[in-house]
């Protein structure tokens, strides 16, 4: 029997280990490219091409970051896609979490038809509503104008804030409904004392969900803007490639820069994400 729990535990340890290793490499592989570039950006662009590679720099170099910061044209980049940003998730969140307790609490004639069809849009490449958006845009003559951008990330992030909200919602207990409803509250006192506060998990992915296609949004960005004032961080980095080089110190440097927002937010709220969304709310 001794043996038995032994070798039991020696099997145990082994593929403990295999694990870790294999999880030591996964982020040795996704973590190399993030701190390859930011080796990059602290490096003149002459250094970046030495043989060997060094991935250390031998003397820290801030003229890319001060170039960015110094430049009224890339800090109108960041103000854009921050205003884009926090526009497309507020307006999402709210939108669609008033949209999925509907669809959530409520049964009415056709529910089931509208359900579908706001999956069903999930479905449909982004890239395919290129042309019929771009039209629609410069019909509303909101070409080149912020709102013209907020209202075409709505129309491929608010269905996904639906479908996940709803989910969310559709896990709390109808009690917390009852019983809220006998303390004298109205519908949307519900929801908005009640189930809210429950759900706050769902809410803060749906937002940063949200956020993260509004800050990283190449294409739209792209074909929808002409001016140089209302581009944002992911067009102002192509922008970087010249006719005859790269500025790679300031490419880098600006891809740092546009890359700090969305890891601050996720780590700041990463323990919201994965806790429970009801876990003691109801007791048998």
């Amino acid at each position: 029997m001794k043996y038995t729990t032994s070798k039991e535990d020696h099997q145990k340890l082994t593929n403990q280990i295999v694990i870790y290793c294999v999880l030591c490499v996964c982020v040795i592989i996704f973590a190399f490219p993030l701190i390859w570039m930011l080796s990059v950006s602290l490096k003149p662009t002459v250094e970046t091409f030495s043989l060997p590679p060094k991935l250390i720099p031998s003397s820290l170099y801030l003229d890319g970051y001060l170039k960015i910061f110094n430049n009224d044209q890339y800090t109108r980049f960041l103000l854009n896609s921050y205003l884009l940003g926090l526009a497309v998730t507020g307006l999402s969140v709210l939108i669609g979490t008033l949209a999925a307790y509907g669809f959530s609490r409520y049964r009415f004639f056709g529910d089931r038809a509208a359900k579908l069809f706001v999956i069903t849009t999930q479905m449909v490449p982004t890239i395919t509503l290129l042309i019929p958006l771009f039209g629609v845009i410069v019909w509303l003559k909101l070409y080149d104008t912020m709102w013209g951008l907020i209202l075409t990330y709505l129309t491929f992030s608010l269905p996904y804030a639906v479908i996940m909200m709803n989910g969310y919602l559709d896990t709390i207990p109808k009690d917390f409904d009852e019983a809220a409803t006998i303390d004298g509250c109205t519908p949307l006192g519900v929801l908005f004392k009640v189930l809210l506060p429950v759900a706050a998990p769902g809410i803060i992915s749906t937002a940063i969900y949200t956020f993260l296609l509004a800050w990283n949004e190449f294409l739209f960005a792209l074909a929808l803007t002409r001016s140089i004032e209302m581009r944002t961080v992911p067009v102002g980095i192509s922008m970087m490639v010249g006719e005859f080089g790269l500025k790679w110190d300031e490419m880098m440097a600006f891809s740092v820069i546009g890359s700090l927002p969305v890891l601050i937010l996720f780590m700041s709220v990463q323990r919201f994400v994965i806790s429970g969304l009801s876990a003691g709310g109801v007791k048998g």
